[in-house]
């Protein structure tokens, strides 16, 4: 049969756009969306094309374009659309949400992209979002929403929602893991007459990782005499970084104006290096407004930006050359209390700056939620890290909170994406705050697995810290912890965690020289120990050590007896 012109090119746009979810995603006209209790119209202001689709009249936050979209449980889609805030309003979010019905008419609301803080002068701004539909559904339905002024208007334009297809695998990890954590080591042997080279072994072993495996300390219990000792074994055994959980909090230094007390911070501290342990700071200020403690909420001016600087030379005159890195403004995408106090929307960069003046050597770090675990504010952060980089205020790097939900099992291929799209800013990723949940610990092992998978499988993760590993000690309890009970004991968590940690991602390999005099081992970053076994003996004099980075490292032997 043949086919007309016309005929194939229906066929190949066919083709093109089967694979998306939304029906007129253009917004040429109203056609599909539905808009309850207020007005949408087609408006010239458009991003592409010749229409946008405009609100107005709106009465509450959540009022906006929706649309049913099929979906099925356990696929992962990504989101797209354009919106345009059409009047100005102070501290105004542009949402995109998620209404999952199941089954029983019960409904679960889930943010797929945020943007906080949007004006008119921002133009069209690009809200984008990837999710996994968690259970058996009657349906989802997509909806944009803006708040918290409801006589907001916004226009909506170039709406789009596809499956993800190309999934990431254990395998593609373990080949980034394999090149970008690990360098050559290139051994030769030479050999005196008389050695049996069948009885010559040469054992690489890795002694100490370089790559920073961390978590949040809790201060009264690793200073504590009576209890803190088995805590802080674990903690000294296991982990090379650590972070305060609460004691450099200022609402914790000084919770009473005036009446500061950094010691048990300081003691810590000093307790945590002398085993080799690097400390990051968390955190200088925090901007949301429930974490301002009550006395600073009282300042305002002057009086208030005098009290921030005063705080910040103090804690990090207090703190020099212990710490390596530093929180500045703590979730500043989720809280903007400085900013909005002072009518001042660069705050936020001077706190940075003064930061960075005050010790030039720390390394200076946003830290954020929601931008990984989900991807609600995903692209926000991306924008805020552009921002924060082209102002030259010294950032060193993104600091990523990594909550995940109550039994959700982490997704690689949507850790990838998120970590792929925060990457572009062009400076390291650092999990700072990680753990996962569930009751059976089994299950909560090969969550732990699959998330450390993730971020250790990517090129621009430089540290990864959990927040928090005993029941005891952790703010969401025995279902996120690695050991419980008084003897720390090792959950199923636990042991694939360490597994990983001190097994699978750390090197020691044997190599007996009958089987070649010159060999490669491919190894992980960090410091390691090279022995020679003769007849079973080894030969103490003939060790080596040395620390492998990301240049190949050669070790040459000559055996004699």
């Amino acid at each position: 049969m043949t086919l007309s012109v016309a005929h194939c090119l229906l066929l190949v746009l066919v083709a093109l756009t089967r694979g998306e979810l939304i029906q007129n995603g253009g917004m040429e006209s109203p056609d599909h969306w539905e808009c309850w209790g207020f007005q949408c119209q087609t408006t010239t202001d458009r991003h592409s094309g010749s229409h946008a689709l405009r609100t107005s009249g709106r009465t509450q936050y959540f009022m906006g374009p929706s649309q049913i979209v099929p979906v099925k449980t356990g696929h992962i889609y990504t989101f797209s659309a354009w919106v345009k805030l059409l009047n100005d309003h102070d501290g105004q979010s542009l949402e995109v949400e998620a209404a999952y019905t199941y089954p029983g008419n019960v409904i679960e609301y889930k943010s797929i992209a945020t943007r906080n803080n949007a004006k008119t002068s921002d133009g069209w701004i690009h809200l984008q979002g990837s999710f996994v539909v968690p259970r058996t559904l009657t349906n989802m339905r997509v909806y944009f929403q803006s708040g918290p002024s409801t006589s907001a208007n916004f226009a909506v334009d170039d709406v789009s929602l596809t499956e993800v297809t190309n999934h990431v695998t254990t395998s593609s990890l373990n080949g980034v893991i394999d090149k970008v954590r690990k360098s050559d080591i290139k051994l030769h042997v030479t050999t005196a007459s008389g050695i049996n080279k069948a009885d010559l072994k040469i054992r690489v072993v890795q002694t100490k990782k370089s790559f920073p495996f961390g978590t949040a300390v809790n201060a009264g219990k690793y200073n504590s005499n009576a209890g803190g000792g088995k805590y802080r074994d674990f903690i000294h055994k296991h982990f090379n970084w650590a972070v305060p959980e609460n004691a450099l909090k200022w609402p914790v230094i000084e919770t009473q104006r005036g009446h500061k007390n950094y010691q048990p911070a300081l003691d810590m501290i000093h307790g945590l290096k002398s085993h080799g342990i690097k400390v990051r700071g968390h955190n200088l200020v925090w901007s949301v407004p429930i974490r301002v403690q009550g006395w600073l909420k009282a300042l305002s001016g002057n009086e208030l930006r005098t009290e921030v600087k005063q705080h910040i030379e103090e804690t990090m005159t207090k703190t020099r050359g212990l710490l390596e890195h530093w929180d500045v403004n703590n979730e500043n995408l989720h809280g903007t209390w400085y900013q909005d106090t002072l009518h001042d929307p660069d705050y936020d960069l001077e706190l940075f700056r003064e930061a960075h003046h005050a010790d030039p050597n720390v390394k200076l770090f946003l830290n954020d939620y929601s931008v990984v675990a989900i991807e609600a504010s995903t692209h926000d952060y991306l924008v805020q890290g552009q921002r924060f980089k082209a102002a030259n205020v010294g950032l060193y790097g993104m600091g990523v909170q990594c909550h995940f939900g109550n039994e959700v099992d982490p997704d690689a291929t949507l850790i990838k994406q998120r970590l792929d799209i925060l990457a572009q800013v062009g400076v390291p990723i650092w999990v700072t705050e990680l753990d996962v949940m569930s009751a059976d610990e089994n299950r909560r092992a090969d969550f732990y697995e699959h998330a450390l998978r993730a971020l250790y499988g990517h090129p621009a993760v430089e540290g990864i810290l959990m927040w928090g590993f005993w029941d005891q000690s952790h703010w969401r309890g025995e279902k996120a912890a690695l050991v419980k009970g008084n003897d720390l004991q090792l959950t199923a968590a636990g042991r694939r965690v360490l597994d990983l940690y001190e097994n699978e991602w750390m090197t020691d390999m044997t190599h007996v020289v009958s089987q070649g005099d010159t060999w490669t081992v491919r190894g992980f970053h960090g410091d390691y120990e090279v022995h020679v076994i003769y007849q079973g003996r080894e030969l103490s004099s003939l060790k080596q050590t040395f620390t492998l980075g990301k240049g190949s490292h050669a070790v040459n032997i000559n055996v004699h007896t």
